[in-house]
């Protein structure tokens, strides 16, 4: 069965990485069908109403989407053969009788000239004429189904099965946290890179930067057991603070990344936003003596077969090597003119 992410656009590769990282941590069996401009389509081969279950779970941990579908139909953005496709769809895979349902239309970018309005009226009076007097009506308020158009270089059709809440993320922007420090990870961003790690419900990520945090906050939110470290103990009483206002279960220590107080091979999974400017250099002997131990330190605590994601300021191949990590994937995010950080998922075989 085919599943369109309806993706949110903001960058070119993270949110199809996270969701494959996330689909992965649900333990779904699937393959990319097509990716289009802001959606993915993937190919899931299993139980209807248990991969409607596991898209729920990972709907909730999702930062950089904002729909899932059950695809219909997939055809030209041409209206014509829009109305064409949607009249012979079986419409009986998407709603039952006596269900209400309303047709919404997304445009993305100017792919299209077509009017999203007339397009949702004359798609929802084919799925009306598919029915009888007594199903399939119409409920643009609060429909129990909403059939969605993603009108990208396809047309991408199907029922909406998943919601990813955006607005939350808005909630938590650092400036409305009890404690502020600048320079920190946007929360979507800060819960993409929890999701590319792979850390499942009832593991343990660990941060060694943690910094306010911004990381732990999306870690704890996701049911996920969170450990933080910092060097300074006025950042830390702050990182306390937010945790505490969102009633999260935490472990937060002082002290050295380069020397870490765990034993080897004890961490699900690693997550951290090191420093990497003049504030860098406040307890370290050089930035390129704090990556390289800290590196090497993550390699000790990370158990076999799982990932670190770490966030740097320039790409830190060599170090990682050194340190013992593979080079999983490494994503580029502009920032503004003078910075542009750079994800890199490192995996420990």
């Amino acid at each position: 069965m085919l599943y369109a992410f309806e993706l949110s656009g903001e960058h070119e590769s993270l949110p199809v990485f996270e969701i494959f990282a996330c689909l992965d941590v649900e333990e779904l069996e699937y393959s990319e069908y097509a990716h289009f401009d802001q959606c993915l389509v993937v190919d899931i081969s299993e139980n209807n109403k248990e991969v409607i279950n596991k898209l729920d779970s990972v709907s909730n941990r999702l930062a950089m989407s904002h729909s899932i579908l059950k695809v219909a139909g997939i055809c030209d953005t041409d209206f014509d053969d829009i109305i064409k496709t949607t009249e012979n769809l079986n419409i009986n895979k998407h709603i039952t009788p006596e269900q209400t349902y309303a047709v919404r239309v997304n445009k993305v970018k100017h792919y299209t000239s077509i009017n999203g309005e007339q397009l949702e009226k004359k798609v929802g009076g084919c799925i009306y004429r598919k029915g009888n007097e007594k199903s399939y009506r119409v409920n643009l308020r609060n429909p129990d189904i909403e059939f969605r158009l993603i009108l990208t270089d396809k047309c991408i059709m199907g029922s909406v099965v998943a919601k990813v809440d955006r607005s939350c993320f808005e909630d938590r922007a650092p400036h409305k946290r009890p404690f502020f420090y600048p320079g920190v990870l946007m929360p979507r961003t800060a819960r993409t890179v929890v999701n590319l790690s792979k850390v499942k419900s009832g593991e343990t990520l660990f941060d060694p930067f943690c910094g306010t945090a911004g990381i732990l906050m999306e870690t704890g939110l996701v049911g996920i057991n969170c450990i933080g470290l910092e060097v300074q103990y006025k950042i830390m009483a702050g990182a306390c603070m937010n945790l505490d206002d969102l009633n999260l279960d935490y472990s937060l220590l002082m002290g050295d990344a380069c020397r870490l107080p765990f034993v080897d091979e004890s961490m699900d999974a690693i997550v951290t936003d090191p420093p990497y400017g003049k504030s860098a250099l406040i307890k370290a002997e050089s930035m390129n003596y704090l990556y390289a131990m800290s590196f090497k330190e993550m390699y000790r605590v990370l158990k076999k077969g799982k990932y670190a994601v770490i966030v740097t300021g320039n790409p830190v191949r060599e170090l990682v090597k050194d340190a013992g990590f593979v080079l999983h994937k490494e994503h580029h995010q502009r920032v503004h003119r003078s910075l542009t950080r750079v994800i890199s998922v490192l995996y420990k075989k």
